[in-house]
């Protein structure tokens, strides 16, 4: 059954001292980061302060987002984790697409991406708004293409 969003981990803004150990994690474990399917676990040596060494097993496939988490905080950037049953209110949907919540209501009312109601109230997957979301920028960047297409061919110098 889909989960509100709400119900998930908070935004991680990192601070600067963070970026900067977030840039050597990733950069120390990127040679671990298999992008095959079918990778053995990895295991981890961990210890902290005064405790004993413990030895911890993840995914390979839960390894890449930590590495892709790494790289992310390393920019600076804010992180969150949205599992994609999570269902999203229509200002959290229009707030993940930046834009405003009556213009997303008019994309669920047209079609363009699927949602059900639950009384009065809309409700989104994360991953449906994320397939909007991929369909809309490839056609912002063919529509891009092509104006660059025509701009060179009428002599802009672009």
């Amino acid at each position: 059954m889909p989960t509100l969003l709400g119900e998930f981990s908070e935004i991680v803004t990192p601070t600067a001292d963070e970026a900067i150990l977030a840039q050597q994690s990733s950069r120390a474990l990127a040679r671990f980061v298999g992008h095959g399917k079918q990778q053995k676990p990895l295991n981890f040596r961990i210890q902290q302060d005064d405790t004993p060494e413990e030895t911890v097993s993840i995914p390979a496939s839960a390894f890449r987002l930590l590495n892709d988490i790494l790289t992310q905080m390393a920019q600076g950037n804010a992180v969150t984790m949205i599992p994609v049953h999570a269902e999203l209110t229509t200002q959290q949907a229009a707030d993940i697409l930046n834009v405003s919540r009556p213009f997303l209501v008019e994309q669920l009312e047209k079609g363009a991406i699927a949602y059900r109601k639950i009384g009065t109230h809309r409700r989104v997957l994360f991953k449906d708004l994320m397939e909007y979301k991929v369909t809309l920028d490839r056609n912002r960047l063919q529509s891009l293409d092509e104006l660059s297409a025509q701009a060179q061919e009428l002599g802009m110098g672009y």
